[in-house]
């Protein structure tokens, strides 16, 4: 057995380790409970009903939903992304994106345009990353249906000014779509005060919850407009072969994920009682200490600036993204993504292009130790190699 010390650094993909609490209500679900939500009136059927119910609470009053019934529940964030997006657009209609997003988003619209389903605007970003938001403004036509931003960055942590696109759009009949796969649990975020029409967002990074599990939040006046991806069992309205049309029914077709559910449950109510003030605080001065340490390295090129989230892409000279972090994770055990990190667009403006970068992403249960030993790493990996 491998016994040696692992640091977790990939938190942007996925967060770990998770609250005890999580494996604790997954376990207990499926060994005591096991019933399907929605689907009885017995009492462990209505034991998964409530697991339901109190997730999808959770949730809402994270991001200061209207009620619990605007949150529908997906299989991840990328599902909860197509929902939104194949839910409101119909064939002629105008969209804005950005060149940050996460392919979830762009993959969805880039396939409807080249189907001549719509008509795509892609809005540039700065060398760091981060998007203008009165180019996001100017890009909306008269007939655009859907501008779609995310919160921030998954390459380089970059905070998307979403409020300011919010403002400036809310007047117009566009809908707006958040992905804020990256901030959900890290960052506050207020739907209504953001003027965000449809967020959406997975369940097992920064909020702590397993994989498998998703969000996406729609307004009430927009809920009425998404058309449902799949149809099927409900568990209400069984008798009609059309789809109920309240939510978040509409949108859940099929059995839900309850074990997944009842561990995100739980590591909501652990990030409800946490101290966000002190969580922020220790992911700036994360990122800070990690991007400083970095930045002392000749040899290292970082893409983005130290910010709210605690990531940094680099380019190490003379070996690939992904040599690096074969390395960091034989001879270290520090475990980092390489590559494009599934983001299309973004490279070309951060100059990162060819191979990608070498991301390194910690998170709240992050030590100032893991940062540092992953700087001390590189700067070793750096110190062996012949720039003469």
């Amino acid at each position: 057995m491998n016994t040696r010390t692992r640091i977790y650094l990939d938190h942007a993909a996925t967060s770990w380790p998770k609250p005890e609490a999580v494996h604790v209500a997954m376990d207990q679900f499926a060994r005591q409970c096991g019933a399907a939500s929605g689907r009885g009136g017995y009492r462990s059927a209505a034991e998964a009903d409530q697991i339901v119910t109190t997730t999808r609470g959770a949730i809402a009053a994270l991001i200061g939903a209207e009620s619990s019934e605007a949150v529908s529940f997906h299989s991840n964030g990328t599902a909860a992304l197509n929902a939104a997006i194949h839910g409101v657009l119909n064939r002629g209609d105008h969209v804005v994106t950005s060149a940050a997003e996460h392919n979830s988003v762009l993959r969805p619209l880039h396939y409807l345009e080249q189907r001549d389903a719509i008509r795509l605007a892609v809005v540039p970003t700065d060398e760091n990353g981060r998007v203008d938001a009165a180019e996001v403004a100017g890009a909306v036509e008269d007939d655009t249906r859907l501008v779609a931003l995310m919160h921030a960055s998954n390459v380089t942590g970059a905070v998307q000014p979403i409020r300011a696109v919010g403002q400036a759009i809310k007047d117009h009949p566009a809908i707006f779509l958040c992905d804020a796969a990256q901030t959900f649990g890290s960052l506050p975020i207020d739907v209504l005060d953001c003027h965000v029409d449809l967020l959406a967002a997975p369940g097992h990074k920064a909020s702590g919850g397993p994989l498998g599990t998703g969000f996406l939040y729609a307004a009430p006046q927009i809920a009425q407009q998404l058309n449902p991806m799949f149809q099927g069992g409900t568990g209400s309205q069984s008798e009609s072969l059309e789809m109920p049309q309240s939510m978040p029914s509409k949108m859940e077709a099929g059995n839900l994920n309850v074990a997944a559910l009842a561990g995100w449950a739980a590591a909501l109510s652990e990030l409800k009682s946490a101290d966000w003030e002190a969580r922020q605080t220790h992911a700036r001065n994360l990122s800070r200490r990690l991007h400083q340490g970095l930045a002392s390295i000749p040899q290292v090129r970082i893409f983005g600036n130290s910010g709210d989230l605690p990531i940094a892409s680099i380019a190490v000279e003379g070996l690939s993204p992904t040599d690096v972090a074969a390395i960091l994770d034989a001879e270290y055990g520090i475990e980092t993504r390489a590559g494009m990190h599934c983001a299309a667009l973004i490279h070309a403006y951060l100059g990162s292009n060819l191979e990608g970068t070498l991301r390194i992403s910690a998170g709240h249960t992050s030590s100032q130790a893991d940062i540092d030993a992953v700087v001390t790493a590189i700067g070793e990996i750096t110190a062996a190699l012949d720039y003469s």
